[in-house]
């Protein structure tokens, strides 16, 4: 559905407030354009931009502005949040990607956990018995699988800005302290990335850059910061194993 339809779907509702939704789709355009990065070549980002509106449109419902969080900030996460609910819900990365980025996974947990220091390309290429050229392949294949998703591990936790109370059976005390536990695991985990992906992480998940631009400030091409992006996800993926579930074969 392109961007024109899900304003007309918006205007097919009830409207709740006063929030002109028109004036909102170029932060859904940049978002999904931005999330694109996670998507494989046969994935359109008007797929991106649909999930998208489906969150703004939810987030024009639900704002509450004594909550005391802007429109935009609190509309920011619920699009973030409906593209990722639809990144869930269609998989769409061969199993054989999936296994390829276990491999690169355990490769790279090998190499370290034997050197006691960060695995290069190279190094991790070796182990897994392949060259230098097929290694970099299987890296940006394996950014379209949903690898570690940093954005739900560290994204604000958007029940303060929803206008709704979050109950008791939603999330258990236990189930804080993990999200947290996780979260400080996993920011002690990026302080120990190699420095060039620590600086392609914050260019992408802090300043919001996207593949060109970033770069553009590392002087290499759009594809090597996604080899090196997904290259810190596995990265980061071998060293919080205790904190994720089984990925299905």
């Amino acid at each position: 559905m392109a961007l024109a339809d899900g304003l007309a779907m918006y205007d097919q509702t009830q409207q709740t407030s006063k929030i002109e939704i028109s004036d909102y789709a170029p932060l859904v355009k940049r978002i999904a354009h931005h999330m694109m990065m996670r998507m494989p070549a046969s994935v359109q980002v008007e797929d991106l931009i649909q999930a998208g509106m489906v969150g703004l449109i939810e987030a024009a419902q639900k704002f509450d502005a004594s909550k005391g969080a802007s429109f935009e900030t609190y509309a920011g996460i619920r699009i973030r949040g409906s593209i990722v609910d639809e990144m869930r819900r269609g998989d769409w990365a061969p199993r054989s990607v999936h296994r390829n980025a276990r491999r690169v996974q355990e490769a790279i947990s090998s190499v370290e956990g034997r050197t006691g220091r960060d695995a290069q390309d190279g190094e991790v290429a070796k182990e897994m018995g392949v060259d230098i050229d097929e290694y970099h392949s299987i890296l940006l294949d394996s950014t379209s699988t949903r690898l570690f998703s940093y954005e739900e591990a560290v994204g604000e936790d958007d029940s303060r800005f929803s206008g709704e109370e979050v109950s008791v059976s939603y999330r258990s005390p236990l189930e804080g302290l993990q999200r947290e536990g996780l979260k400080k695991s996993l920011a002690q985990a990026i302080q120990s990335l190699p420095e060039r992906e620590q600086l392609v992480l914050a260019l992408y998940y802090d300043e919001e850059l996207n593949l060109k631009e970033i770069g553009q400030v590392l002087g290499v091409s759009e594809s090597r910061v996604s080899q090196i992006h997904s290259q810190a996800a596995l990265r980061l993926r071998g060293r919080l194993t205790d904190w994720q579930r089984d990925d299905s074969e």
